[in-house]
Formats: structure tokens, sequence, C-alpha cells
């Protein structure tokens, strides 16, 4: 979908690579092979939902950098995806038991690779950092839930993606059902799905969702993900039971990872409605107000009011994008966390705007990447590869370098950023200056929750 817009391929500068099914392989940087050092290794779950992306599709991802600064080694994978990695044909026969949940799968067998050669390129198979934005930090919530991912990893970040539960495995049997039926095959013949090319599978996937779900619910990138949002369907893994044995923070944290540190937060605009269309930026009091009843219903006026009362002076786009990139998931993952009273939660806030494209896109979703790899420069279309930008990518990679390290973000370039607790829910928030705020939105994530009848 990126590649519709001129604005995103710009900031994104993606390069797809040859994606293919055979795609289990990773990428290594390293400061020294075979050097008998025990470094902190940083495992890189790229985003793109369940459905897309790959460990080397943007320029942001390289490790180079990041493993030079703070001494750590980089590791960014890849696995199956969309309806090869998730599609859920377990009815069909024994040997497709697995099948909803091979992409997860896959992850833990890049887990295990490190555990069993990540020393012979100087790192640390003891200290093993997984952290991921997006999609990704679904895939870092998940791992943190499974018995089989247990000793794998030993610190977890999420960047804008605090996933609670996975998806629905009635609805994901009725979207493999249809998927078979749209393709023409039933059990007795279901093994030629191997033979299918992965288009065609592409098309009866599309087919099969328009026929189940011709109106799905409004959700996308920002979207406020809340306890009782109605489900959808989609592709992803399940709980099977087996694989994934539970959803990965609900009702509460799982206590298999207790012992694990968790980093979490989110982008202050998470949706950039102006970011692809210049003229958004002059919308009017009364055209946000209309765009807000698109998500909130006859619930907008008093959503919209509340944001009014706590940003009297900032436009109309602007509060349009902040009601519509409420942090709610991020701050109950942090809560549920922090109520299991072992390894501690921190959270952040990354604010900082961009100036490119006359500043529109803001701190958009998947802005704080080229920062926590110390990529500011690599990454200056997106940056503007300013002083500040630079400033800043120090300040927030060496957060992720001592967190990989010592299970503690903390460093002499912050204030001090305090554990999270759920009464104070300090924030650190990343911007020109930063510094800590006391939850700031509590009042706000009630009203977008009372809204959205959560």
């Amino acid at each position: 979908m990126g590649w519709r817009s001129d604005e995103n391929a710009f900031l994104f500068q993606w390069d797809d690579g040859q994606p293919g099914e055979d795609c289990l392989r990773l990428n290594v940087w390293t400061p020294g092979a075979n050097d008998g050092k025990k470094r902190p290794v940083m495992v890189w779950l790229h985003g793109g939902g369940w459905a897309a992306g790959s460990g080397q599709e943007q320029p942001a991802y390289n490790g180079e950098n990041l493993a030079k600064r703070g001494d750590v080694v980089v590791v960014s994978i890849n696995h199956r995806l969309n309806i090869l990695g998730y599609l859920n044909l377990a009815a069909y026969g024994d040997k497709y038991a697995s099948s909803m949940n091979a992409g997860v799968l896959d992850m833990v067998a890049a887990l295990e690779w490190v555990r069993d050669n990540i020393a012979r390129f100087g790192g640390d198979p003891g200290n093993v950092l997984i952290f991921g934005q997006s999609g990704g930090g679904a895939k870092v919530s998940t791992l943190m839930s499974m018995p089989m991912a247990k000793g794998l990893f030993h610190k977890a970040v999420v960047q804008s993606g605090s996933s609670l539960r996975t998806g629905d495995a009635e609805m994901a049997a009725k979207l493999a059902d249809a998927i078979v039926a749209e393709l023409g095959l039933n059990k007795d013949t279901i093994d030629q799905i191997q033979t299918v090319p992965y288009t065609k599978l592409l098309e009866a996937q599309d087919a099969a969702l328009k026929k189940l779900q011709p109106n799905p619910p409004a959700m996308g990138i920002g979207m406020p993900m809340v306890r009782g949002a109605a489900p959808r369907y989609g592709i992803g893994p399940v709980v099977d039971g087996k694989i994934v044995t539970r959803h990965p923070f609900d009702p509460d944290a799982p206590g298999i990872s207790a012992d694990v540190p968790l980093l979490v937060g989110t982008v202050l605009n998470e949706l950039s409605p102006s970011m692809m269309d210049p003229a958004l930026e002059d919308m009017t009091e009364d055209d946000m107000r209309k765009r807000a009843a698109m998500r909130y219903g006859d619930k907008a006026g008093t959503v919209a009011d509340a944001y009014r009362r706590a940003y009297p002076k900032v436009k109309p786009v602007e509060l349009l994008s902040r009601m519509f990139s409420v942090r709610t998931n991020a701050v109950t993952q942090a809560e549920r966390k922090a109520a299991l009273k072992n390894a501690p939660a921190y959270m952040y806030l990354f604010a900082w705007q961009t100036p490119i494209l006359d500043g529109r896109p803001r701190a958009f979703h998947c802005s704080e990447i080229p920062f926590v790899f110390a990529n500011s420069d690599v990454s200056a279309f997106a940056t503007g590869g300013t002083d500040e930008a630079r400033q800043l990518a120090a300040k927030v990679s060496d957060a992720w370098i001592h967190f990989a390290r010592h299970g503690d973000p903390n460093h002499p370039g912050l204030p001090k950023w305090p554990v999270y607790s759920a009464d104070a829910g300090p924030v650190m928030v990343f911007d020109k200056t930063c510094e800590v705020e006391g939850d700031p939105d509590r009042e706000l994530r009630r009203v977008v929750a009372s809204a959205l009848g959560a």
C-alpha cells in the first residue's frame, strides 16, 4: 500500500529485495567475530503486520551504526508471512496442524540459531534482546507468551505494536475454508495447495475476505485498540494450545516471561492525516470533528472537546492526529507487566516531529526507527539529517543499548527514567528536550475508551 503514495515511498525508501517462500535468512552486524567477547545481542523483528515486510526493507534497519555505537551484535530476521505463514488448515489433516502458526515457528527457529551460533560473532547467547516496531512489536508481544521461546531472549522492546490478543481461531478457520473454496480445493485435494503460485493464493484470500466481511471495522495504523473492539478477519497467529498457548497480554501479562524487562512505547502521531495530502493541513475545526465521527460516531464531539481542552493551541489536523493515535494498548501492556512485580517495565513516547515534507508527517508511525538504530543520517530523507536529529538519535539509541546490556534504559544523556507503575504512569518523552511526564493522557484515554464502549 505504501507505494501508492510518493510521500510514503520517499520517507521510507523501501527495498523490497527478492520476495519468496525461501526466506529463512538473517543478517548479522558485529564489531568483531571470533574475538571471544560476550556482547549484548539485539534481534530486530520487522514491521508490516503479519503480512508484509522483511529484515532489510528499510535503510533504517541497517545495524552497522548501532553495532559500532554500542559494541553490540545486531541481528535482523526473516520469516514466512501472510498466507504462507498463518493459513489455518488444521482441519485438513495432521500435516497442517501447525500451519496457522508457521511464521511464529520460524521466529523461534531464528532465535534458536542465535542461541547456537551468535558466540562466533562475538555475541552473548545469554543476553539477547528482541525488539520490534508495529507488527514487529506484536511479534515481540507474542513471543513473550510462548513456552517454546522461553530462555531464547532476556529483554524485550515493543515499539508502536503492543498486542494484547492474537487473532480469533474460529474466524481464522472460516477464512481458511473460504480460501480453500476459492481455490476449488477440498479435504481430499488440499495437498494441491502446495503447487498454487503465491499470487493466486493472495487473490483467493482477497476474494474470500471480501465475501466474509465486505465492510470490515475501521482499523488502520493508529486506530485506538481497546478491549472490546470488534474482531475482524485477517491473517496472523492464533491460540492453538501448543505453539501459541494463550493471548499475549490478555487477560494479564504472561508469567512465563515475568523475569524479562520490557521497554514499551508509541509515537505521538501514529496516524498523520496530512502526510500524503497537504490540503488537510488547513482543515477547519468543523471538518476535524466530522472526520473524528468516522472513528468515534456520535461520541466524536465528546472526544474532540476533551482533546481541545487538553491541547487548546494545536491545529485541527494535529488534534485529529492525536485523537487517532491513542496509546491505550501500550499503557495496558505496561500496567499488566508491572502488575507481575518482577522484572521492570519502562515507557516512552516519541514526540519529535520531522521537518521533512514541510513537517506534515509529524512524529509519524515508524519515525523513531532511524533514531533507535543511530541512523538519523542514513535516513536523512525521513529525519532531515540535522544536528538536532543526530543528537536525539544518540540519546534514543543509547537508551536501547543500555537496556540491551542492563535491562535499564537509563544513561547519562537522559534525565532519570523511573520504572513504570500504574499509579504514577511515568513516560520518557523523546523530543527536542527529553523529559519524564506522569501519565499525561490518562483522562483522554478514559474518554476514548468510553466513546468506543470499552
